[in-house]
């Protein structure tokens, strides 16, 4: 008799791809694996509490996804900055400026300019994609005259935009390599989250789509954009820009609560609202070689313990001589 395909069980480890590596984070502890250039794999743990520090805010619903969308996006470029530091041609000297920078901040530098390219990261996704498509409609304000018809534009012309600014940037050898340790990433979620056993052979026929992508998130971001700014209905043009200025953080919250539930279900209702997104994966995830695997899976053991998972929601016990471990599985 065939074994019955097992249902998947939510691991809440989650994670990025960086530059050569992969950084994944199980609760506040968080790890980087690289592989460095001389082929070996360089592993670094620490703790992220994030903005709000274990304060209640982090478990109100719809609260919680504004300051985890700012913790995921600090954290990440913290990362993507640390997997390229190994790969900087030669250590370059302090400068003036550096030295200035330390002394007026007190040796917390590099945690305020990381603070702001976070600050302007976020600044650029909105101007490009939540204000230059408002604007764009704009240029067919006497050719359509119905609002709700401006405002289905405006929304197709966001997706657009997204779309676009990643197949675009698919284009480059490095963000291409990104993209296939993106794969290893989820490949290895996939793996533990359905009771099989943490090894490369294993992972390598994992799905590289995961509903719980951050790539899914922003579209999500995008579609649901579109049905709040579609009841908008003021006539000044600043107050229109303005509130939907406003609306950003409600539509991060919205969205940050339909992928966790997707990540915990699995229905029709939930295939139909992951399906975009999973449709999208398909450009920002790539397939990955073993080497990439090998990274992924010293990323996920150094944060958590995959084994103890598999025992505990699937009653696999690896670690059991052959005969018990299969009597188990059957």
């Amino acid at each position: 008799m065939a074994k019955k395909l097992k249902k998947a069980r939510y691991s809440g480890i989650g994670g990025q791809a960086v530059l050569e590596g992969i950084m994944m984070k199980n609760k506040d502890k968080y790890s980087v694996a690289v592989r460095k250039a001389n082929g070996e794999i360089e592993v670094d743990i620490d703790e992220y509490t994030g903005v709000t520090k274990g304060a209640f805010i982090k478990n109100v619903p719809f609260l919680r996804g504004v300051f985890n969308f700012i913790d995921s996006l600090s954290l990440g470029i913290k990362c993507l900055n640390y997997s390229a530091s190994f790969y900087e041609e030669e250590a370059e000297q302090e400068t003036r400026f550096d030295k200035a920078m330390n002394k007026l901040f007190k040796g917390h530098a590099d945690k305020v300019l990381s603070g702001f390219i976070t600050f302007l990261s976020i600044c650029f996704a909105i101007g490009i994609f939540i204000v230059l498509p408002f604007f764009l409609t704009g240029l067919f304000k006497d050719d359509i005259r119905n609002e709700s018809l401006k405002a289905l534009l405006e929304g197709l012309i966001r997706i657009v935009i997204f779309v676009a600014y990643v197949a675009l940037i698919s284009l480059s050898k490095d963000i291409k390599r990104v993209y296939r340790y993106h794969g290893a990433e989820h490949k290895c979620i996939n793996c533990v989250e359905h009771g099989k056993p943490l090894t490369v052979e294993n992972v390598m026929h994992s799905s590289r789509l995961h509903r719980r992508c951050g790539t899914s998130f922003m579209l999500l971001v995008m579609l649901i954009s579109v049905i709040c700014f579609f009841f908008i209905r003021v006539d000044s043009l600043l107050l229109k820009v303005v509130i939907r200025l406003l609306l950003i953080p409600v539509i991060a919250g919205i969205s940050y609560e339909v992928l966790r539930f997707a990540g915990r279900h699995n229905n029709l209702f939930v295939r139909i609202i992951s399906a975009p997104g999973m449709l999208l994966q398909r450009l920002t995830t790539k397939e990955p070689d073993e080497s990439m695997v090998e990274v992924a899976i010293a990323a996920v053991e150094a944060v958590f313990d995959w084994k103890d998972f598999l025992k505990e929601k699937f009653g696999v016990d690896v670690d059991a001589p052959a005969e018990t471990a299969e009597s188990v599985e059957g």
